[in-house]
């Protein structure tokens, strides 16, 4: 097949987020595309623009002083200002509030890959004026129109192992795919987690990425993970956190309404991306050769799914569903007073029709997720 030569992306079209006097946030995590969804926007924009990068020390003594004369002073007679890594400038939330105040009609965008650092500095300042978007590694739903249909089937396995961050994808061989992989791991996820709160302990970060990483998709509770890591419950909890808030792993809570016997106090953790999940414990191999491609499936449905849930702006509550007896749902969705079960299942094995959730909640419908099918659920 023919490719085009770039990727098309959700948020390739800014200018329908724009808007005067108001700030376009665009979070996420590093490598996913940020950058270049800016500067591809930027090439089109015909009125007068000023893009600079948080790593600017110059820039950071402006916008961060929160000095009116300067700030003014910087962004005045343009009609767009871009901060490109603006979570680099300490109070940049107070800056483009400055800006977008007292500057009539100008524009704003600002990018970040640490949502933690960014959202706390950004998020109070700019109550009100402010929209945000989240950019994930590549979807599904993006990667259909990239690739067709049939090839973006037969590229299932290359997802399952390698992820989708944009350089993973555009890599010719096995060994590009590993490199950039494990650069994109040690060299901008891991060092943005230890840059926050200056955090001095990467021995226990990466231990507790490997613990996640092997029981990807089981239920864990703090307790667990504290006596296997020798530390106490809040020092756990406190790296969960960051880990979230930096866009490598997210959380599924347990769904508990009507049954005493459902369990509700422990969670299960997923990684963002396949690849980062795969790099962390150093396994690429194939397919045919490992023992987790049902934990592999289970997580690449579940990331897509946040993905596609975030880009259509479809919202509600997501669980997972167990009793104490064994029974069990991958995944509840909970929408407009309506619950939506799903089990996901990579093999051909029946799956048994989870009749007690079924009778208790009355307004549930249940599907399985599985290689016929998943596309029409992600995209």
């Amino acid at each position: 097949m023919t490719k085009k030569s770039l990727i098309p992306r959700v948020y390739d079209n800014l200018e329908k987020y724009l808007e005067k006097n108001k700030v376009l946030v665009i979070y996420g995590p590093r490598r996913v595309g940020k950058t270049t969804i800016l500067n591809n926007f930027l090439k089109k924009y015909n009125n007068k623009y000023r893009i600079d990068s948080g790593d600017n020390i110059d820039i950071q003594n402006i916008l961060g002083s929160s000095k009116f004369s300067d700030i003014l002073e910087y962004a005045s007679g343009i009609e767009l200002l871009a901060i490109d890594e603006a979570q680099k400038i300490k109070n940049i939330g107070q800056g483009l509030k400055i800006i977008v105040d007292q500057i009539k009609n100008i524009i704003v965008i600002a990018t970040g890959s640490s949502s933690f650092d960014l959202a706390n500095q950004i998020g109070e300042p700019l109550t009100g004026r402010k929209t945000t978007l989240t950019l994930f590694p590549i979807a599904q739903k993006e990667l259909k129109k990239y690739f067709g249909l049939f090839d973006l089937k037969t590229k299932l396995p290359e997802f399952l192992i390698f992820g989708s961050y944009p350089s993973i994808i555009m890599a010719k061989t096995k060994e590009n795919k590993i490199r950039a992989l494990l650069e994109i791991t040690n060299s901008y996820l891991l060092k943005d987690i230890l840059a926050l709160d200056n955090i001095k302990s990467p021995n226990f970060i990466v231990s507790l990425l490997k613990l996640l990483a092997f029981q990807l998709g089981s239920e864990v509770s703090l307790n667990e993970l504290s006596t296997q890591l020798g530390a106490d419950t809040k020092t756990v909890a406190r790296y969960l956190d960051l880990l979230e808030k930096t866009f490598v792993i997210t959380k599924l809570g347990g769904f508990s309404k009507n049954l005493r016997k459902e369990v509700t106090d422990k969670y299960k953790y997923y990684f963002w991306d396949n690849g980062i999940r795969n790099a962390i414990i150093s396994q690429f191999n194939n397919l045919d050769d490992r023992n987790d491609v049902g934990q592999l499936w289970e997580n690449f449905i579940m990331i897509e799914r946040l993905k596609k849930l975030s880009y259509d702006n479809i919202y509600g509550n997501r669980y997972f569903w167990r009793t104490y007896d064994q029974k069990e749902i991958d995944l509840v969705e909970e929408r407009d007073n309506k619950l939506f079960a799903y089990e996901i299942k990579w093999g051909q094995k029946k799956v048994k029709t989870p009749n007690e959730f079924l009778k208790v909640y009355k307004n549930a419908r249940f599907k399985v997720i599985n290689k016929d099918n998943y596309l029409d659920f992600l995209t």
